[in-house]
């Protein structure tokens, strides 16, 4: 029999329970609230239902007065694997449009536990463990600043079969609320975890992690002799690190010139570059393993 989830009426979002949702900043989210474990917020009911999926651990959700039977049976598989103390806050539809970002989150919130992150050649050492004997790829992102194509990135990443992806010392955060929102939760399905020790250190620290793991480093950039992305010789490349750059610079000089070849994806009518998004997109299309044409899609609970 289903365990009942705990249901706590709200009135006001100067709740000072609601704190994580309403006040608190990400940096807070990350290192106040939570210091040696740290939060993030998962917005709608789609990327809260990935979070679930991935066996991330809720802390506490609040959803408008409408989401409420839509979303038990989900509140009801979190209770069952003995989270019986998460509160789960309801307000009035009329109290959520309030929140910032309402048109978003559609009256759906979670505040979820960081999950810890693994040590980079452990990652990399899991990530060529699982493949099982079949082409590796691997994206780096290296200062990218923008959640948004951070989390567009991951979307692509988790459609075209990426095995995992690194961040850069400088990068944004890829559980900040506007890339988790972004992704549509699919960074909870791409394996991820930080690459190098400091920005000072990079890239030769990260350079160094993934040739020690074997891994031929391509870098996505515009020179003299670039490679063009569809050059038969790429797909022989048996452990690859698909490194991107900043969006207005690009890769670092010094990247380029530590990464084993350069890639550029042939374009037309003198366009130089794409949006790193839609460039990794790109990428991994021709890059990585394609999976057959067999899958139907199937709609969530709340599609």
């Amino acid at each position: 029999m289903p365990t009942t989830p705990c249901l706590i009426r709200i009135d006001s979002l100067d709740d000072e329970r609601l704190d994580a949702y309403t006040r608190l900043t990400e940096r807070e989210l990350r290192c106040v609230l939570e210091p040696e474990k740290g939060i993030f917020i998962a917005e709608s009911a789609k990327v809260i239902e990935r979070a679930v999926d991935a066996g991330l651990t809720p802390v506490s959700f609040l959803m408008g007065e409408r989401w409420v039977d839509q979303l038990m049976p989900l509140l009801e598989r979190v209770t069952a694997t003995g989270n019986t103390e998460i509160p789960v806050f309801v307000a009035s539809m009329e109290l959520m449009e309030q929140l910032t970002g309402f048109t978003v989150t559609r009256g759906a919130l979670a505040a979820f536990r960081r999950p810890a992150m693994p040590d980079a050649a452990d990652f990399l050492h899991g990530i060529v463990a699982h493949a099982q004997g079949r082409p590796v790829r691997v994206c780096v992102l290296e200062g990218i600043v923008d959640h948004t194509n951070v989390g567009a990135i991951f979307r692509s990443a988790a459609a075209l079969n990426v095995d995992g992806i690194l961040v850069s010392p400088t990068c944004c955060d890829p559980l900040y609320r506007r890339a988790v929102r972004v992704s549509m939760g699919t960074v909870f399905q791409v394996p991820w975890c930080r690459l190098g020790s400091e920005a000072r250190r990079w890239p030769h620290d990260g350079l160094a992690t993934l040739h020690e793991a074997g891994f031929t480093c391509v870098a996505m950039a515009l020179t003299d002799d670039s490679v063009s992305l569809d050059d038969p010789a790429l797909a022989s490349i048996e452990r690859m690190a698909i490194f991107m750059g900043t969006e207005g610079a690009g890769l670092k000089a010094s990247t380029i010139a530590g990464a084993d070849l350069a890639v550029r994806i042939p374009m037309a009518h003198g366009v130089d570059s794409l949006n790193v998004a839609a460039a990794s997109a790109v990428a991994f299309w021709q890059l990585c393993p394609h999976v057959d044409n067999a899958y139907h899609y199937r709609p969530g609970m709340f599609a």
